[in-house]
């Protein structure tokens, strides 16, 4: 007797209860047609419809348009995954790049696995074939854990065995989803890497969590950059000889909007980044990075100009 495995991470087999929820793996004949299915059918597009469980929510236009063409020339190398819904119905649970790629080549049926499954192990399949095979950002591979965890009543060790992630990388995504909403959008729209973004997690002030946020985007901060920012913002709390608390004079205060003109100005005409840090008092210092001696005698020959 075989023992199923409970690895959702390990493919689409694995959430089917037993091989009669495929009817590819059956001769059964699909209602309303003459013929018996083999592994794979070809099924209609417009007998299709797509899948409300999809977690992705944004497809890049020239990437499908470029699988469009490959389709239009190879044709469909791995067929779409849908489950039946009645006659001459069907929804699809995984593929749906090629889904849409395949409307794009002006494809009037596609190559698919028929599964019936009920409406959780569908969310189930969609969102982990999603998570394991498409480029997802943060933000979506981060809601697509959150709806495992929520709608399939998963504990974040259950999910870390079933998508074969560490627990740890798992916890990091969810928290992603504590950050402002600006943050998140940049996230989504690549104007933010994961690693800023872990980085500004670490403050629990929203609104210094978007004074940092602003300053990467306005001097293009590095990852180290904002974290050195954060353990500036995280400043410990120290005593004193005399017992008082005090704090150690390393907040940075956040810059005027002429101030940040002047960032801007100076990046023109150095032609770096440059970076204007100051403290709540108004003292600071402004840093004029250079890449090599010869990038540095540039600098210098325009600061003598």
């Amino acid at each position: 007797m075989s023992v199923k495995r409970n690895a959702l991470g390990k493919g689409l087999s694995a959430l089917l209860e037993n091989a009669n929820t495929d009817i590819t793996n059956s001769k059964t004949k699909l209602e309303g047609e003459g013929k018996v299915v083999g592994a794979i059918a070809n099924i209609e597009i417009a007998q299709i419809e797509t899948n409300p469980f999809q977690p992705r929510t944004q497809f890049d236009e020239d990437a499908l348009n470029e699988l469009a063409g490959s389709i239009k020339e190879h044709g469909i190398i791995q067929p779409i995954t849908v489950r039946k819904l009645g006659y001459d119905k069907f929804q699809l649970i995984s593929g749906e790049r090629r889904f849409r790629a395949s409307q794009i080549a002006g494809l009037t049926s596609v190559p698919a696995y028929i599964r019936i499954a009920n409406d959780q192990a569908m969310l189930e399949m969609a969102l982990v074939e999603n998570i394991q095979r498409e480029q997802l950002d943060a933000i979506e591979v981060a809601i697509s854990y959150k709806r495992l965890i929520d709608e399939c009543d998963l504990t974040q060790e259950q999910l870390s065995q079933k998508v074969s992630k560490q627990r740890s990388t798992i916890t990091n995504y969810l928290r992603l989803l504590k950050l402002p909403v600006e943050i998140q959008l940049a996230l989504r729209n690549g104007d933010l890497t994961m690693g800023h973004a872990r980085a500004l997690i670490n403050i629990e002030d929203e609104d210094k969590q978007l004074d940092i946020y602003n300053q990467i985007v306005l001097n293009d901060l590095s990852v180290r950059d904002v974290e050195d920012l954060v353990r500036g913002v995280k400043t410990e709390i120290t005593k004193t000889s005399s017992g008082k608390s005090a704090k150690k004079e390393n907040d940075k205060a956040e810059l005027s909007f002429e101030q940040k003109q002047v960032v801007e100005d100076l990046r023109a005409v150095f032609n770096t980044k440059v970076m204007i840090n100051r403290d709540a008092k108004g003292k600071g210092k402004i840093t004029i990075p250079f890449k090599s001696d010869n990038d540095l005698k540039r600098i210098l020959d325009l600061l003598d100009a």
